[in-house]
């Protein structure tokens, strides 16, 4: 509720909390449709008594399927998986002149119209309310183990990296984490988290090769319930300490930039992104004028890309955009809001204000 623009007025708050059945499951297909309020958690309990889930994943245990879509939000398995907009293949909406439309379909191999289900992945409910959707599964692996590897450098991090990314293996994660927890001492320790799911017999091989490519890194492996309270730990790592969260792109090769510009950066950051995709969220602390510095420095670079505020205090929502320059890009995302919420009576989205 608090991402995006503070809103100007509220009249009516919308919720959908009672539209959380699990409509249809066609597990031979490999599909199932949910409504918009149905946490994603009792969806997934559902879809495993056949043996398949939904891959997408929150840090927030009552994500819906709708939030879900409407904020594209996604964790480290975007390494295998995608964001909810690439397992969405249709989509139910009320329009706000009462219209109720769908779009896509039941399979996975549909073509048929105009893909507003991407269209409203990450429009953050400015365009129209999710009724409910359908996605295209996937089997529950079989098992699943982790390696968490610590360097105590970022270059020996990212020649790791370069060897992990040129190889056969397959992981479900390629997560970084890094860190200052006390601005002028730099980066302590950098982690590289690699998850793989397989059959039992294939994961010891799996590690035993990553681990040879990791050079001399510290490593752990975890597995079973230690495995799921670490992944739990590191999903809510940033969001459960203070400070401004912000959400950023980058090139993957340019990721020891990335690793650089935290360094000099003069100020308390904490990393947490898909080292091989080039994406993730940054947590800063300090006060609201540190903050703001250091989002105004992601913006001007050419370093990161797609720089969106996601948690801030009022004081920071005041001082600053949170949905950054958009250019030709808000232009046109204004002018389709204008198209379906001519009104706008819904969130105010990232259009102009």
């Amino acid at each position: 509720m608090d991402w995006g623009r503070p809103p100007a007025t509220v009249h009516i708050l919308l919720s959908t909390k009672r539209l959380s059945a699990l409509v249809a499951h066609e597990y031979h297909d490999l599909t199932a449709t949910a409504q918009a309020g149905a946490r994603i958690a009792d969806v997934n309990r559902e879809l495993a008594r056949h043996g398949q889930w939904l891959p997408i994943e929150s840090p927030f245990e009552d994500t819906t399927i709708g939030g879900a879509i409407a904020t594209n939000d996604s964790g480290p398995l975007r390494h295998r998986y995608g964001t909810p907009r690439d397992v969405l293949i249709g989509i139910r909406l009320a329009l706000t002149d009462g219209r109720v439309i769908k779009a896509g379909g039941n399979v996975v191999k549909n073509v048929a119209g105009y893909d507003l289900g991407k269209l409203m992945s990450g429009s953050h409910g400015s365009l129209a309310a999710i009724a409910s959707a359908t996605f295209k599964l996937t089997p529950l692996p079989g098992a699943s183990s982790t390696l968490v590897a610590r360097f105590d450098d970022a270059g020996s991090m990212l020649k790791a990296l370069e060897g992990i990314n040129g190889s056969q293996l397959e992981s479900s994660t390629c997560e970084i984490r890094a860190g200052i927890r006390d601005p002028g001492s730099g980066i302590r320790e950098v982690q590289l988290l690699l998850k793989f799911e397989s059959t039992p017999g294939a994961l010891s091989a799996h590690v035993q090769r990553a681990r040879g490519l990791v050079g001399s890194a510290t490593c752990d492996v975890v597995a079973s319930e230690a495995e799921a309270a670490l992944w739990h730990e590191h999903a809510r790592a940033l969001w459960d300490a203070p400070g401004a969260i912000v959400r950023a792109a980058w090139l993957p090769a340019s990721l020891g930039g990335v690793l650089a510009f935290i360094d000099k950066a003069g100020a308390e950051i904490e990393l947490a992104g898909r080292a091989a995709i080039g994406a993730g969220l940054l947590r800063i602390g300090d006060h609201a004028a540190t903050q703001r510095r250091v989002i105004d420095s992601m913006r001007r670079g050419d370093l990161f890309r797609h720089v969106v505020v996601l948690r801030a205090s009022s004081e920071l929502k005041q001082t600053i955009d949170v949905w950054g320059e958009l250019g030709d890009a808000g232009r046109l995302g204004a002018s389709v809001k204008r198209m379906l919420d001519p009104n706008g009576i819904l969130n105010a989205g990232r259009g102009p204000v």
